[in-house]
């Protein structure tokens, strides 16, 4: 026979949770929990909420007004276009290297030092990361390492001329033309021409460069010098000759030219003689453009074209180490055999990880996806600290403007109306992971 249970019912007014804790005790730890949530989260929206229906003052209802600022202001129009290059491209590009990262990494004898690595950026404030990459993305390649390293390749390839500054000096036999220069008068067979130039220091000329001499004439051919004619004064040397103490053009270009067609070339020795061909009787010697280009100093990053990808790609290196241990703890929880089971079957290693490895891990790269969403849409330190003040505008985004309405411009009421709509923007991806996660739970 069962004994009667000694434990009665609790009274009506007294009722108990499912763990034996009095509802008003649970209540009573919970309540400081719930008035910080109500004064951080729950009065900033609701106050956010109204104020955006006031004017900059706040004395004087402005309707929707503020809202339509939104779609109808420049510069917000330009953070929201901004914002939405951020959520397509930054957790996008993050997860995909943090996917290639997880599973490459399982293959390397040093994994773990190369994934530390890689994450260790996650450890560096956006304040630091910010002041980081400002100074790899300067334009000058002696400071940011990103333009040291472009100018390297680009010179490799395409080397920069030694004489850009160099140009005719007075009483020279030279005018300007297409972006260099060309003789005023037409030479011909057995003439010694002389092509002067300044505006080249002596420590600025080519290392091969020798000391000018004047040209021997050649009956069936042109000659001429074409050398730093700096010397000037009585007694210091003789304008429009070839000094002792004057260095030649060493491989500047010469062509001659009729009728606008270039008929001969040729490049000038160590000591800037040259010597063109009896096809050049009759025509204009012209020193081209190419000889006078500028040094290549690199990619203007944070200019109004490149500063958003500059700044995204800045983000990247940040997230990519977080992307990459999300998706390797997942990758931890493949079954093997599965893996092992394609590769049986006859499965390439590109095969494998496209039909067996990504949608293994769909709900994992979901994860990381839809938080670095939410992360992209708050966005703010590395836009504010990167982007120069020339290009401020157009790297903006809504996390940026907000900031810029509230407390440089004097517009609160428009500030409010972007945080409310920066949080109607969060509220669909988070509707999404929540519903994930509850289906992830069911299983």
């Amino acid at each position: 026979m069962a004994t009667p249970s000694t434990t009665a019912p609790a009274p009506p007014g007294r009722r108990r949770s499912v763990t034996g804790t009095r509802r008003s005790v649970a209540v009573l730890f919970l309540l400081p929990a719930l008035v910080l949530l109500g004064a951080l989260v729950v009065y900033p929206i609701g106050y956010s909420l109204i104020r955006s229906f006031y004017n900059a003052n706040g004395d004087g209802f402005a309707g929707f007004d503020n809202y339509k600022a939104i779609f109808t202001d420049d510069s917000i129009r330009t953070a929201v276009k901004n914002n939405v290059i951020w959520v397509v491209f930054a957790p996008t590009v993050s997860t995909a290297l943090g996917l290639i990262f997880a599973v490459l990494t399982e293959r390397v004898r040093w994994g773990t030092a190369f994934k530390l690595v890689v994450f260790m950026p996650m450890a560096i404030s956006m304040l630091a990361a910010g002041i980081i990459f400002r100074l790899v993305y300067d334009q000058d390649p002696n400071k940011g390492v990103a333009n040291a390293v472009w100018v390297g390749i680009h010179d490799t390839f395409a080397q920069s001329s030694a004489f850009p500054n160099a140009h005719p000096g007075r009483e020279s036999p030279l005018r300007p033309d297409q972006g260099g220069f060309i003789t005023t008068a037409t030479v011909h067979t057995g003439q010694t021409v002389t092509l002067p130039l300044v505006g080249v220091a002596p420590d600025q000329m080519p290392d091969g460069a020798r000391k000018a001499v004047a040209a021997k004439s050649d009956p069936g051919k042109i000659t001429g010098t074409t050398w730093q004619d700096f010397t000037r004064g009585k007694g210091v040397g003789k304008l429009g000759a070839p000094d002792p103490s004057e260095l030649g053009y060493d491989g500047m270009r010469i062509e001659a030219v009729k009728n606008g067609e270039v008929v001969a070339s040729t490049k000038a020795a160590a000591d800037g003689t040259f010597t063109l061909p009896a096809a050049a009787d009759g025509a204009q010697l012209r020193l081209p453009a190419s000889n006078f280009k500028q040094p290549y100093n690199g990619v203007d990053w944070l200019g109004p074209t490149l500063v958003t990808p500059a700044v995204i790609g800045s983000y990247v290196w940040m997230w990519a180490g977080f992307a990459m241990v999300l998706i390797a703890a997942g990758l931890a929880g493949v079954p093997r055999e599965l893996l092992e089971a394609a590769r049986v079957d006859g499965a390439s290693e590109w095969q494998v990880f496209r039909k067996v490895t990504v949608p293994l891990l769909a709900p994992v790269l979901a994860v990381v996806t839809v938080t670095l969403m939410i992360n992209v849409l708050k966005v703010f330190d590395l836009v504010y600290i990167i982007a120069p003040g020339s290009s401020q505008d157009d790297a903006n985004v809504l996390a940026l403007e907000l900031y810029r309405k509230g407390f440089s411009e004097g517009q609160p009421g428009i500030a409010s109306a972007i945080a409310v709509f920066l949080l109607l923007l969060v509220i669909p991806v988070m509707w999404f992971n929540v519903r994930r996660l509850r289906r992830e739970e069911r299983r």
